[in-house]
């Protein structure tokens, strides 16, 4: 099993953008065309890219749409969409639009039926994100933290068909602390469903020692600030990835 890398593309207002630990109020923009962002990361060698439509995390609903749509006709790999995607009719335009997989995060603790449903019409192609600040699942753009543990969550998806689990520790996204592969891996052997590292990626070592826990169920790691602030290089953690 080869871990996948995905470079991520987060959308605020049209443009490229990083939060620190999820807060809109604390984003840095890294461009403004974010089909170009996405044609740079295929050059290097990217075959999937991760989009999350920020404003859409909040708002419940597609803002960035036209933004994700020039992405999708710019970039020739997979595109695995988040933020705001909550209605049957939002999963089935985003697919016919070409998104290769999307991703559930407040729905799947607001309305986990919705979610089985989508899984089961759609096979393979919905992730649930389990957002977590101290261990328990944060929802609404991480904005509210509930009384539910990720693992919990999680568990409540086994037999739904889903594809994978998300995993971010919030606390970490955005800071270049290090991802908390610990947590991701322990997560990872605590259920059947494969799961992908975000949040706090910092260089190219956390990639070598995610690759390694691919056999633990760890298929694939998010990273953004580390990319876009020259840290990490992306056709070098392509080739760790593909190595191990």
């Amino acid at each position: 099993m080869t871990l996948i890398v995905f470079p991520a593309i987060d959308l605020k207002g049209g443009q490229v953008v990083r939060l620190a630990e999820g807060d809109m109020e604390r984003a840095t923009v890294y461009g403004d065309n974010p089909a170009h962002q996405a044609t740079l990361f295929a050059e290097q060698g990217a075959e999937y890219l991760h989009v999350v439509d920020l404003d859409g995390a909040f708002a419940g609903s597609s803002v960035n749409g036209d933004a994700v749509r020039a992405i999708l006709d710019a970039f020739p790999g997979h595109v695995q969409l988040g933020g705001g995607i909550r209605t049957r009719e939002s999963v089935e335009r985003w697919f016919d639009l070409g998104v290769s997989r999307v991703v559930i995060g407040s729905a799947a603790l607001d309305d986990p039926d919705f979610v089985r449903g989508v899984a089961k019409d759609f096979p393979g192609g919905i992730v649930v994100a389990v957002d977590a600040r101290d261990g328990m699942v944060a929802t609404h753009g991480w904005a509210t933290v509930s009384d539910v543990e990720v693992i919990d969550l999680a568990r409540r998806f086994e037999d739904a068909g889903v594809a994978s689990l998300l995993f971010t520790d919030v606390g970490r996204d955005g800071m270049l602390k290090g991802c908390n592969i610990e947590a991701t891996v322990d997560l990872a052997r605590a259920v059947d469903i494969p799961v992908i590292a975000s949040g706090g990626v910092a260089g190219i070592g956390e990639i070598h020692v995610l690759a390694l826990h691919a056999r633990d169920g760890v298929e694939g790691v998010i990273t953004g600030r580390a990319l876009y602030d020259g840290r990490l290089d992306l056709a070098a953690a392509l080739s760790v990835a593909a190595a191990a």
